[in-house]
């Protein structure tokens, strides 16, 4: 198993926020904006962007939730394995709003179809948009692409994007592994 280097801490850092500055043009004050990570990746690069818009770009009021789509995905009864809930906490109106999902690496993008059919539980948002780190552009299933992309990359199915984030393995970085 090789492992290669797509993005080391530094062009992580960079790229989050030339995506908080993309966010930013489109959105303005984000009074009508939501952001939503997608459990579980998609967590941890949400919270990443929200403050950077906080904090580096002082931008008010942002709305941050985080959706789980285990039990609305196609794959859900798939496998020999019990699958794990994770948490959806969205404290706030969908209803009418510009939702940015976020998510770490949109590879056959299943998981935003999931996430799509996730949401309406919630009301009816009046634009979605996509957020994604890692865009593995050859190896979609379904017609998705990302608004917001921080890198595009052409991966092989033998090969892997593994996201590492500083909050969950003490490190920011982007992995290229071949199985």
């Amino acid at each position: 198993m090789s492992q290669k280097v797509l993005l080391n801490a530094k062009e992580v850092n960079i790229i989050l926020h030339r995506l908080a500055c993309q966010l930013i043009e489109k959105h303005n004050d984000f009074s009508n904006t939501v952001l939503i990570g997608l459990q579980p990746r998609g967590v941890f690069f949400a919270n990443r962007i929200a403050k950077i818009l906080e904090e580096d770009y002082n931008v008010k009021g942002i709305q941050l939730g985080q959706l789980d789509i285990t039990f609305y995905r196609d794959d859900f009864r798939r496998g020999d394995k019990t699958l794990k809930a994770n948490s959806t906490e969205i404290d706030f109106l969908v209803e009418d709003k510009n939702i940015v999902f976020i998510d770490d690496v949109l590879y056959t993008g299943r998981s935003i179809r999931a996430a799509l059919t996730a949401i309406q539980s919630f009301g009816r948002p009046d634009e979605i948009e996509l957020l994604t780190l890692i865009d593995r552009r050859f190896s979609r299933h379904l017609p998705i692409q990302p608004d917001y992309r921080g890198r595009q990359v052409d991966a092989i199915n033998n090969e892997k994007v593994i996201v590492h984030w500083q909050e969950n393995e003490g490190e920011d970085a982007v992995y290229l592994i071949e199985k």
